[in-house]
C-alpha cells in the first residue's frame, strides 16, 4: 500500500506529489473526510489532474472521500473517480461496490493511516519526511 496524504488544496497536492517524485515514492493523494459531498468530485478531479500536470513525473492514485453518503459517492463512480470511500450504511456499500466493479473502480470502506496537510506551514517538507518514514516531523 502506498503512502497516503490528504489534500486540501492545489498547493497541498502539489507539494505532496513533489514530495513524492523527489523520493521515487508513490503517493496516494486523499481528501479531507466527506469532502465528496461539500466539494464534489468534480472539484478533487480537478485539483488533482491539475497536480500532476504541474509534477508529471510523480505516480500517484487519487481516493474521494464521500463518507456516508451514497448519491455522491455514486456521482464520484460516474464522474470517473476509480478510487472512492464511503463509510455509509451495508446496504448501500453493496450496491456502490456492484456499481464500482462494473466501472472497474474500488468503494474503500477502511480507514488508512495518512498524513494530513491541514494547516501544515511547509507542505513539502512535511511530506517528504512523512514519505521517508518519520512519523514526527518539525515542518
Amino acid at each position: 500500500m502506498t503512502a497516503r496524504i490528504v489534500v486540501h488544496s492545489f498547493a497541498d497536492a502539489r507539494a505532496a506529489l513533489a514530495a513524492a517524485a523527489a523520493l521515487g515514492r508513490d503517493v496516494t493523494l486523499t481528501s479531507a473526510a466527506d469532502a465528496g459531498a461539500y466539494a464534489g468530485p468534480g472539484w478533487f478531479k480537478a485539483l488533482t489532474d491539475e497536480a500532476r500536470r504541474a509534477v508529471p513525473t510523480a505516480h500517484c492514485d487519487i481516493v474521494l472521500d464521500c463518507g456516508a453518503a451514497p448519491g455522491f459517492a455514486l456521482a464520484a463512480l460516474q464522474f470517473g473517480l476509480k478510487r472512492v470511500r464511503f463509510t455509509g450504511g451495508e446496504e448501500a456499500r453493496r450496491r456502490l461496490q456492484a456499481i464500482a466493479a462494473q466501472l472497474d473502480a474500488v468503494i474503500e470502506t477502511e480507514s488508512v493511516p495518512a498524513l494530513d496537510l491541514h494547516g501544515v506551514r511547509q507542505p513539502e517538507a512535511r511530506c517528504l519526511a512523512w514519505l521517508a518514514g518519520e512519523t514526527v516531523t518539525r515542518a
